[in-house]
């Protein structure tokens, strides 16, 4: 099952790629016989869009294997180390836009010179980036794959640069509005900046083990399963929907191995169902075990 999740997020990847070289290669050779720096910068974000897609691969095939000797926790962080590089080449490419539009605004070039085949050209551009935004970003839900949806976003953020970039050059071509192409590239940096931190902010918390599930909502489950007495030291890390790993301390009504056993068995049950996928270890505790972790209120919100 793992394998074939990994390899539908390949062949999205491998697919977007060459849509993505498309692009860049439409974009540029526009940019180069126009002129036009939002364009070129526009080419620029998109060959980010080809790298990202590479990077996607490459961390995708890292992800795939399952836990082994040297990763016994599995290697799901991959894909979100690979979806925070592609935020860092939506930082740099950011910096690139607004440093070309600036520098044009204090030195302008020759005039540009837009027809009518350009500008068909970067509609069918838009074309293409609205599909492989909506293809990707469907099939990451599906699969849950962060690397897609990550990716996604930013080919989001492509349509709407070359909306912007569309409508600059529009201005050129029939208005002569030639500051156009320099103003309306710094919006594309605004944009690009903020796919960057919606890409960052929904990673961040699986690199750093930020709290998956609230400890409360965890100890209500497991107490809800007969033999249960209570349980403390509840942790939780990882992704609702990718995996989940919870520790806890489980105090048990039974007196032997076999029945504390069964216990725990229900227990890790429960919470998969609740929480799938889900990975639990649980340090077992007879019953007459006394501390003051073992309950919930004001004072143990950090339990």
């Amino acid at each position: 099952m793992a394998s074939e999740h990994h390899r539908q997020v390949q062949f999205v990847l491998l697919l977007t790629l060459g849509l993505n070289l498309l692009v860049v290669v439409i974009k540029a050779g526009v940019g180069f016989m126009t002129g036009s720096l939002s364009l070129l910068a526009d080419a620029l974000h998109s060959v980010t869009d080809s790298v990202n897609n590479i990077l996607g691969l490459f961390t995708n095939r890292l992800a795939a294997p399952g836990p082994d000797r040297d990763h016994p926790y599995g290697h799901h962080k991959y894909e979100a180390i690979g979806a925070l590089g592609i935020a860092a080449f939506l930082g740099i490419t950011c910096f690139e836009i607004m440093r070309g539009a600036i520098g044009r605004l204090i030195t302008p070039g020759d005039p540009l010179k837009i027809n009518s085949i350009d500008l068909w050209l970067l509609l069918i551009v838009l074309g293409i980036n609205i599909y492989v935004a909506f293809y990707e970003r469907s099939v990451g839900k599906r699969l849950g794959s962060q690397i897609l949806i990550a990716d996604a976003y930013h080919t989001m953020s492509d349509i709407w640069i070359t909306l912007v970039v569309l409508a600059g050059l529009i201005g050129v071509r029939f208005f002569n509005l030639q500051w156009l192409d320099v103003v309306l590239a710094l919006p594309v940096a605004v944009l690009v900046l903020r796919s960057s931190w919606i890409v960052l902010k929904s990673n961040l918390p699986w690199l750093v083990d930020e709290i998956a599930i609230a400890p409360e909502a965890i100890h209500q489950v497991v107490t809800s399963v007969p033999g249960v007495i209570n349980c403390h030291d509840i942790a939780s890390r990882g992704l609702l929907g990718r995996q989940i790993f919870v520790d806890m301390h489980l105090v048990v009504d039974a007196t032997d191995v076999a029945t504390a056993h069964q216990i725990t068995e229900a227990v890790e049950n429960r919470l998969a169902e609740r929480y799938a996928p889900i990975r639990v270890t649980i340090h077992v505790e007879p019953p007459n075990y006394q501390s003051p972790q073992i309950t919930y209120g004001s004072d143990t919100q950090n339990l």
